[in-house]
């Protein structure tokens, strides 16, 4: 059995060679940047964090299409994880590049954010790639205490630092409700891997404890995507982080936490589909319906990027409470629409200021397209897609998931989600009017950093350009699915 063990070793972290690179990366750069030159260093460390990502992420594309486990099935890789994974990489490489010129700007420029950053997503991928519940909440709390630290970065700023301690609070609450669900599990099933989970089910019954176990486990994974009612962190922590910081909250890890409940549902729970599917029905409504009417009050654009999360996360619920393979193929095609959308919506936030200072109040927009119309342009196509308004590229994220959720007999809940989106449609729409149709006032600055232009423009292209054949994402969402749900 030693010899054995010990044989593993070097197969397992072959396996883990990206993850493990992208590691030693983050220690190798922390160490040079704390014994050179520090902060100085900021901006070279972003570039090079972001082109580090985009390598590691071709690297994991270019990889064996067979499905590989290292630790004795801890960690899978498979066409589920890499799917994941890649997404993953490139929208933290993206974001970092983004938010490059606005802390430099804010005199936030530190060496320290690239790697936190780079830690976050090692955690990340991690999640998405567990096959037990002991891997699964190590990539977690790497994940999470990465973005506790990011959240209140701005010291000096009283509402970063509220934004830290609420997402740290919180998070820690939520890890714990996880953990006792993981122990309920584990004391069920006597083991912590997710084949042998779903081992117990094999009658298609889930014996009581069990079913406590997985509900505990749904909430603690309901925090990490801002599903309602677990959503009070949220709306805060968007307006207290820095702005680059919110745009990397909104995009990578909720890619991650929804990778994650699909692994977890289908390896550990997939023979009991009818359980969990009500929970996800629940927090897809409750989600998409809260997110759509609080976020018309809000003046705040981070507040109501944040309740726009809300809802997008339970458009993405609505597919997985569909089941089935379909199902996580259309939150895959959701999840990366929205990661793309979200980019490029928070390179234009970026760029909001007033006399280099930063602005986040929507009333500030009005006629701006007077100002910059080539950019207000490029806005108004993401937002309209966020709406999920045709032919955008958004909208065919919504038809999925809508499709996936009529197939499975949940008619009545893609109508919930039609009467959502047209809701939500209206706070999208009201940026747009005060862009073209606003009363005068004082014009913001229109100047553009290079990178936060290209994928502002880039992300607007795509929306409208993918259309065509949804840029090849259905055939990989489909095979990525496939993997999962066998």
């Amino acid at each position: 059995m030693e010899q054995t063990m010990t044989s593993d070793i070097p197969t397992g972290l072959a396996i883990l060679a990206p993850e493990i690179t992208l590691a030693v990366y983050a220690m190798a750069a922390l160490i040079f940047a704390v014994y050179t030159g520090k902060d100085r260093l900021s901006g070279a460390l972003t570039w090079l964090t972001a082109l580090v990502m985009a390598a590691i992420a071709l690297w994991i594309g270019m990889r064996a299409p067979a499905a590989r486990e290292a630790f004795n099935g801890a960690f899978i890789d498979d066409g589920f994880s890499r799917f994941a994974r890649i997404t993953i990489l490139l929208a933290v490489a993206a974001v970092l590049l983004t938010g490059k010129d606005y802390l430099d700007r804010g005199r936030l420029a530190r060496f320290e954010y690239p790697i936190i950053a780079a830690l976050a997503a090692v955690g990340m991928m991690m999640m998405v790639s567990a096959g037990d519940l002991m891997a699964l909440y190590m990539g977690l709390e790497l994940q999470s205490l990465a973005l506790y630290v990011l959240a209140a970065m701005n010291r000096d700023n009283v509402k970063s630092t509220e934004a830290g301690l609420k997402y740290f609070v919180l998070g820690a609450l939520s890890s714990g409700l996880l953990l006792y669900g993981a122990s309920l599990a584990y004391g069920f099933a006597g083991s912590t891997r997710f084949d042998v989970l779903i081992t117990t089910l094999s009658d298609g019954r889930v014996p009581i404890g069990l079913l406590f176990g997985l509900v505990f486990i749904l909430v603690g994974l309901a925090f990490k995507v801002s599903a309602v009612p677990f959503h009070m962190w949220t709306p805060d922590v968007y307006e207290g982080a820095p702005t680059p910081v919110t745009a990397l909250f909104a995009t990578a890890p909720k890619m991650a936490a929804m990778a994650l409940m699909a692994r977890v549902l289908h390896d550990a729970f997939g023979l009991a589909v009818g359980d969990w599917s009500q929970i996800l029905v629940l927090l897809s409504v409750l989600s998409m319906l809260l997110g759509a009417i609080a976020a018309i009050g809000q003046t705040n654009i981070k507040r109501l990027m944040a309740y726009s999360s809300i809802s997008h996360m339970g458009f993405a619920l609505m597919g997985l409470a569909a089941g089935g393979s379909f199902g996580v193929q259309a939150m895959l095609i959701y999840m990366v629409i929205y990661v793309m959308m979200n980019v490029g919506t928070f390179a234009f936030i970026l760029s909001m200021k007033r006399d280099g200072r930063p602005l986040a109040d929507i009333a500030a927009l009005n006629l701006y397209s007077l100002h910059a119309p080539g950019k207000a342009l490029a806005m108004l196509i993401l937002l309209f897609s966020l709406a999920g308004i045709p032919p955008l590229l958004g909208f065919f994220g919504k038809f999925y998931v809508l499709k996936a959720a009529v197939d499975a007999g949940l008619v009545w809940l893609a109508g919930v989600g039609m009467i959502a989106s047209v809701i939500g449609a209206f706070y999208y729409l009201r940026i747009v009017y005060y862009m073209y149709f606003g009363e005068e006032g004082e014009a913001i600055d229109t100047s553009m950093p290079p990178v936060q232009w290209l994928f502002l423009m880039a992300t607007a292209a795509v929306m409208l350009l993918g259309v065509v054949n949804l840029l090849g994402l259905e055939p990989l969402a489909e095979a990525a699915a496939a993997a999962l749900v066998r």
